[in-house]
């Protein structure tokens, strides 16, 4: 079984038609905060537990559609509800990159550094920092940089960054608000 992909449109429209769809947004906190939609429940990939998600939205069967950033980890989260037994999930393609294109609604609220931005930021000052190091204090810190782009290669081939994973754990892409997770 493939995963579904759905428009923003779509899920939008249906929302609005007042369908049972459980619209999940699995960002960071710090990134559902910046901009959200007005129905997604946040569940944080890193928290994401299929048991909960079929607990709130009424079964293995019931509609979920997941969105994310750009749609790489409501896949992975389509994915982990799949091999879970649900038969009803879709990703809203694009995610809240998408959803912000078509002119949907949006909350907007105070802006912040997403995690691929993050990881980004750390990945390019480690490599930075090995690369001077190296030049600057002994030519085995050469390996820090080697070690992050071997890093980088991993993650493209496999659309899975433990930096990312551990960035997105960081207290500042923690909600402050307890109850601003969907738990089950």
């Amino acid at each position: 079984m493939s995963i579904g992909v759905v428009s923003p449109a779509e899920v939008h429209q249906r929302l609005q038609e007042g369908e049972k769809l459980a619209l999940i947004d699995v960002r960071t906190p710090g990134e559902h905060g910046s901009v959200n939609t007005p129905s997604a429940r946040l569940v944080p990939l890193d928290i994401f537990k299929c048991e909960d998600i079929f607990n709130r939205c009424g079964g293995a069967d019931a509609p979920i559609a997941l969105m994310c950033k750009s749609g790489m980890r409501a896949r992975r989260a389509a994915e982990m509800l799949m091999s879970a037994g649900a038969s009803n999930v879709m990703v809203v393609d694009g995610g809240m990159d998408g959803w912000s294109r078509a002119g949907l609604p949006v909350i907007r609220g105070k802006s912040s550094i997403g995690v691929d931005r993050q990881v980004r930021i750390v990945a390019g000052g480690m490599a930075l920092a090995g690369g001077l190091l190296a030049v600057l204090v002994n030519p085995a810190f050469a390996w820090l940089s080697a070690f992050v782009g071997a890093g980088l290669v991993m993650a493209g081939l496999t659309d899975f960054c433990p930096m990312a994973i551990f960035i997105a754990k960081m207290p500042w892409n923690r909600s402050k608000d307890p109850n601003a997770c969907f738990r089950g």
